[in-house]
């Protein structure tokens, strides 16, 4: 494809805080599908290596960190300088995205990112409770912001692949579901709408199922983190608590359960890091497969968008939601390399640029169950090579995060005054409209494995045979 649709423009300034793996491969896609004044655009990194790059971008750097000490300082001139909109894409590290995002909505500026990050030292806080280091937490920091100053100017939360592309995916497969299920219902066009399609349906709950199989030419050296994405985020939200939505339908509870007294009341977190705990569950290329129950903003955002209350506010209706996590060997090397060594974190982290990738691809999608067909998978297959022929400067799980940003600033722009905005809430066909062309193939695939499928093997298991999707079938005990 050489003739890129221009989705948009950018009347004011740019500013990009973190220019790591992802900035390297967001801004190319800017650079493609908007329109913007290039001498208007500053990118923001603590670290000097990338100014070769930036250089030749013809953008402006800023080589240091954004702290709580002169974030305003610095974000306020650079994005309120001269004429129309500022836009603060925010896709660092050890930078609070509430402080930040409330900031740019008090200047006017258009604001997105990835995840809800917080101040350094949150993840790694011994003096907070399990309750108060998840993400759970951190959203209800944000929805509590939102709640305090409705509407106003558009800051996106937590669009990326995941969280961000996946709760689109969410309301693609429920379209596709009901449409097979035989469904007359229209489509849904509101909150209300979707948890009641959901629940009609019959949706247990919902995987966010991925497995990533791109292989690095060199094996992993000992002593090295190495993933295909940022290890500081990987490790950040490894050690955080294993958290999940929980469903209206689950009868069992983890004897390490923890719930949360305020809030949405829509997850549950366990008191174990979420990198140390394994799920049973499927994606189309290797069918069944463990992965980790890492937590993510996703988890939580879904299962509270999916509730269905009564007149008093109790659930009528949630599904179980949570993501199922195989990363690429390299990764699974590096954390069973970690916490053999009781969690002490390896000092050198290496992220694979595309050039070390001898190939594979990153299959990312959300595999809903429970249902009239038993379970659903619908998501993205990028290869690597596919990747390389379409976008610089990343690999295939980068370009599914990259891509996402991109179609979330696409929406920002065209609904400036949505206020604070997570994923689930935006117009899931627009967004995957911009971002498709970044996935590879977009596929659907029905499945007939269960949690329970060739179990019990040779030794006795604490299942429950009377209903296979309990999350007492798909914990790793």
């Amino acid at each position: 494809m050489t003739d890129w649709p221009v989705h948009g423009a950018i009347t004011g300034p740019i500013v990009m805080i973190g220019f790591g793996s992802i900035g390297k491969g967001t801004l190319p896609l800017i650079e493609r599908h908007l329109q913007f004044d290039k001498s208007r655009v500053t990118v923001i990194d603590p670290d000097d290596s990338v100014r070769a790059l930036l250089k030749k971008h013809g953008v402006k750097f800023l080589h240091l960190p954004i702290t709580r000490e002169n974030y305003r300082g610095i974000l306020g001139p650079l994005l309120t300088e001269g004429e129309g909109q500022g836009f603060c894409v925010n896709l660092s590290v050890d930078t609070s995205s509430l402080a930040i995002m409330e900031f740019c909505r008090g200047i006017g500026a258009l604001y997105i990112d990835t995840v809800v990050e917080p101040w350094p030292g949150f993840y790694f806080d011994k003096n907070l409770g399990t309750e108060d280091r998840t993400n759970y937490a951190l959203r209800e920091s944000v929805l509590a912001a939102r709640r305090k100053n409705p509407g106003g100017v558009t800051a996106v939360s937590c669009c990326g692949a995941n969280p961000g592309m996946v709760s689109w995916f969410v309301k693609r497969a429920l379209v596709n579901l009901a449409a097979d299920l035989g469904d007359q219902e229209p489509e849904p066009k509101n909150r209300d709408e979707w948890s009641r399609l959901a629940m009609r349906l019959g949706v247990k709950g919902i995987h966010i199922a991925e497995r990533d199989t791109q292989r690095a030419k060199k094996p992993k050296p000992p002593g090295v983190f190495v993933n295909t994405w940022s290890v500081e985020g990987f490790l950040s939200e490894g050690m955080q608590p294993a958290e999940l939505g929980w469903g209206t339908h689950e009868k069992w509870k983890p004897a390490n359960a923890g719930s949360h007294a305020k809030g949405c009341g829509a997850a549950i977190f366990l008191k174990q890091p979420g990198a140390n705990t394994r799920v049973r569950s499927w994606c189309p290329t290797p069918g069944a497969q463990y992965g980790f129950l890492v937590t993510h903003n996703e988890a939580i955002s879904i299962a509270d968008y999916l509730t269905v209350r009564d007149t008093d506010g109790a659930a009528l209706y949630r599904p179980t939601c949570h993501y199922a996590y195989h990363p690429a060997n390299d990764a699974v090397l590096s954390l069973h390399e970690m916490f053999g060594q009781a969690g002490s974190m390896q000092e050198e982290h290496h992220i694979l640029g595309e050039s070390e990738i001898a190939d594979g691809i990153d299959e990312l999608g959300v595999l809903l169950f429970g249902h009239g067909k038993n379970a659903y998978w619908h998501g993205s297959r990028l290869s690597i090579g596919e990747t390389r022929r379409i976008a610089p400067n990343q690999n295939a799980t980068g370009l599914q995060v990259t891509s996402a940003v991109l179609a979330g600033m696409v929406w920002a722009l065209e609904n400036p005054k949505a206020g604070i905005t997570e994923a689930d809430e935006m117009d899931f066909r627009r967004c995957l409209e911009v971002q498709s062309p970044y996935l590879g193939p977009v596929t659907g695939a029905y499945t007939d494995w269960t949690p329970l499928t060739d179990r019990p093997g040779f030794f006795p298991e604490d299942i429950d045979e009377s209903d296979p999707w309990q999350f007492r079938n798909v914990l790793v005990r």
